[in-house]
């Protein structure tokens, strides 16, 4: 699987991608919505957790690359998730923090909410945000998603409130 926006290409994570990807989820500021940095084992295992969602499901969150350099930056793109007593389709970003507020992350999210809708014919897609990360949540609103939902989940030890954003097709 593989998108292309303006200043973007994204494509599926391969182990190469590992020390890029540690550069994002081991970094506290970055991974504050999920109560900081990852050790070694857990990145592996998030790498493979991406990795195996594209076997069983077709699709993933994908690498984001800008096209001017090349450079990781993130990962932006759509998995099954669980919201209490179901699983929805939702698209997720996570960008390094040198790279906030230019605009990739929206760029990236639209990239596969269309792709969403245009190829997986979903009917409707969402994001789960924590409630103190607004910039999440703006993105969401900038994808058409509204607040339908909240739940606290436990991540990491901790009860964490989150908030599902949903758009329909």
């Amino acid at each position: 699987m593989e998108l292309e926006t303006e200043r973007l290409m994204l494509r599926e994570l391969t182990e190469d991608d590992f020390p890029s990807l540690c550069g994002i989820i081991q970094d506290d500021e970055t991974m504050y919505a999920y109560e900081g940095a990852l050790s070694d084992a857990e990145a592996k295992e998030w790498l493979f957790r991406q990795m195996d969602r594209y076997e069983n499901y077709g699709f993933g969150p994908l690498a984001v690359i800008l096209k001017d350099t090349g450079k990781l930056i993130g990962q932006v793109g759509l998995s099954m998730q669980g919201w209490k007593d179901k699983e929805v389709l939702e698209i997720g970003y996570l960008l390094n923090k040198d790279y906030w507020h230019n605009g990739y992350a929206i760029e990236a999210a639209l990239a596969c909410n269309n792709y969403a809708f245009d190829v997986l014919k979903a009917e409707e897609v969402c994001s789960i945000i924590r409630d103190s990360n607004v910039a999440s949540q703006n993105v969401a609103k900038r994808l058409g998603m509204a607040k339908v939902d909240e739940w606290v989940k436990h991540y990491r030890g901790v009860d964490i409130p989150h908030y599902l954003y949903l758009v329909h097709h």
